[in-house]
């Protein structure tokens, strides 16, 4: 399944149905009077976020939704059928924007958040609601309300505990295939990541999931590589976890590469709390490490972890520490497997 986190469409709710100018007219019975009814109530747009959703493509192949019309009201009173509502399931985490891309209307976190994206028109009333005893033959009725038409946005931001950090060929791909049984795509070239993966790492008995995006590089920001629109997956983290290559020749500068392109995409990402991690310490002698670990600390102005995901040297100490950053609301626990009762 082909992931997709933005995209267009279209909708229109439905227009609300005319109302009706009727007399009744029967024979041997006096007093008919006007007897029109009230057009039925047009079909409104709704989105509501729902379980087993993790991208937009649904919305590649139909961008187009309209909602029906309420049907005109008839004689003998009787009101015109309202029209179907059209309702658009979108995943957890998606953000709905007006046409121009920066108003949101509605941002559906949770499973079974809803929104009325546009409502549909009322009907119109019949003759019979302007009778009086000026008006006992009443010879007009209101016509439907039209319906609304819009444009919007769907952008999905997906919901991780942790978000992964890091210049392409950092180990993310890496590492979230070590602690979790995603299986992203791993390569020794740039930008083997295209789209941003999902995984549940455990931990001490506990889960959280961790979020993949694509290599930033410097000049993300301007749409230098893939652009750093993939920095909205990271926004709903909790922590974001930001890998160095310690191969590197230039551990420092790396580090304020990624620092610089947090700070340019705006938004409190930037001050999110943060574990600075060395990677790929299996390819590093005991010097490499000590001296590339210094210059992490001194341009970060923190504590800076050693970790190798091939080997797996440090991964359940980096595990630990990221646990220790997130609300135990979002963790979840493992059920304790009951013990077998002893048989002879």
């Amino acid at each position: 399944m082909k992931f997709l986190d933005l995209t267009k469409v279209y909708i229109r709710s439905g227009a609300g149905g005319n109302g009706c100018i009727s007399f009744r007219r029967e024979k041997y019975i006096e007093y008919g009077g006007p007897d029109g009814g009230d057009g039925g109530g047009g079909g409104s747009v709704w989105a509501e976020a729902v379980d087993g959703l993790n991208t937009l493509i649904d919305f590649r192949y139909q961008q187009h939704f309209f909602a029906k019309n309420g049907q005109p009201g008839m004689g003998r009173q009787r009101t015109g059928k309202d029209g179907d509502g059209i309702l658009l399931r979108v995943p957890a985490g998606t953000e709905i924007l007006d046409e121009d891309q920066e108003t949101v209307i509605a941002d559906l976190v949770n499973v079974g958040d809803r929104v009325e994206l546009a409502r549909g028109g009322n009907g119109g009333w019949g003759n019979l609601h302007f009778k009086s005893a000026t008006n006992q033959a009443p010879r007009r009725a209101n016509p439907g309300q039209e319906g609304v038409e819009r444009t919007l946005w769907l952008r999905l931001k997906l919901i991780a505990d942790v978000g992964l950090l890091g210049l392409p060929n950092a180990g993310k791909s890496t590492f979230l295939a070590t602690t979790s049984n995603a299986r992203p795509k791993i390569a020794d070239y740039p930008f083997t990541t295209l789209h941003p993966n999902l995984g549940v790492v455990g931990v001490d008995n506990t889960e959280f999931v961790v979020a993949d995006i694509p290599g930033l590089i410097e000049g993300a920001s301007e749409g230098r590589g893939l652009g750093d629109l993939f920095l909205g997956h990271v926004e709903r983290c909790e922590v974001l976890l930001h890998l160095v290559d310690g191969t590197s020749e230039t551990v420092a500068e790396d580090y304020a590469t990624i620092i610089g392109e947090l700070e340019a995409y705006g938004g409190d990402l930037a001050d999110k709390p943060r574990v600075t991690v060395l990677n790929k310490i299996d390819a590093l002698d005991e010097e490499e490490r000590a001296d590339a670990c210094t210059a992490l600390e001194e341009v970060s102005g923190g504590p800076v972890m050693l970790m190798s995901s091939v080997a797996r040297d440090g991964v359940t100490q980096v595990l630990r520490t990221l646990r220790g950053q997130i609300d135990d609301d979002r963790l979840r626990h493992r059920p304790q497997e009951e013990a077998e009762p002893w048989r002879p």
